[in-house]
């Protein structure tokens, strides 16, 4: 069976020992970029690959881009190889943050062509607790070969969403904190507000009776 958007914890336990399957950990935390390896380290889903949200699923910060930057996808196609990913391998991914950062793993490997990624279920918390198996061993690691086909229609550029806001042809969500979205500091992060955080235009789901301009 082929998962392609949830995966139970249930489902993975039994199939750990599947040559075919990869697991991902992307724990990460805004607030301490060095705690998702720590956690890592300490335990992880057993054959489970570290993939770090900034030095593998980001590009670096430059003076025009946003905090995380779209990877380079040849780097990124390269890495996967490395990860002992094929084309014809089942990836399951997780974090500790309900699908935050796993989330962008999984949608980038789609977007490279790789449908046969799914998020775990629950994440980690919900695996550790099911008594479900853990470890600190880290895997031992082959390298394979990938091959990205890239649909580049699965995100648009900064001058097609302000070109769409214009037209009013899209409709923008900002699924970002409340308090990012107002500009305020968040409490999860170090990242300061000193800049307009808003796009004329868009919503914040959490607040979309009063926040949507």
């Amino acid at each position: 069976m082929t998962y392609t958007t949830l995966v139970s914890a249930a489902a993975l336990a039994a199939n750990l020992d599947h040559p075919h399957w990869r697991i991902f950990d992307c724990r990460f935390s805004l607030a301490d970029t060095a705690a998702g390896y720590k956690s890592y380290r300490q335990s992880h889903i057993p054959g489970a690959v570290y993939a770090d949200l900034n030095k593998d699923l980001s590009s670096p910060v430059q003076a025009y881009t946003g905090r995380h930057p779209l990877p380079n996808f040849e780097l990124l196609a390269a890495k996967l190889g490395d990860w002992r990913v094929n084309n014809r391998c089942q990836v399951v991914v997780y974090d500790d943050a309900g699908g935050a950062f796993a989330g962008r793993m999984w949608w980038l490997l789609r977007s490279m062509g790789h449908t046969q990624v799914a998020v775990l279920d629950g994440g980690y918390g919900h695996w550790r607790k099911r008594g479900l198996p853990t470890t600190a061993i880290l895997p031992k690691i082959a390298a394979s070969g990938f091959r990205s086909y890239l649909d580049d229609r699965q995100w648009l550029s900064a001058n097609q969403i302000e070109a769409g806001l214009a037209s009013r042809s899209i409709r923008l969500i900002d699924a970002r904190t409340q308090e990012r979205f107002f500009g305020k500091a968040s409490r999860s992060t170090r990242w300061p507000a000193t800049y307009p955080e808003r796009l004329t235009g868009h919503c914040n789901p959490i607040s979309i009776e009063t926040a949507c301009s």
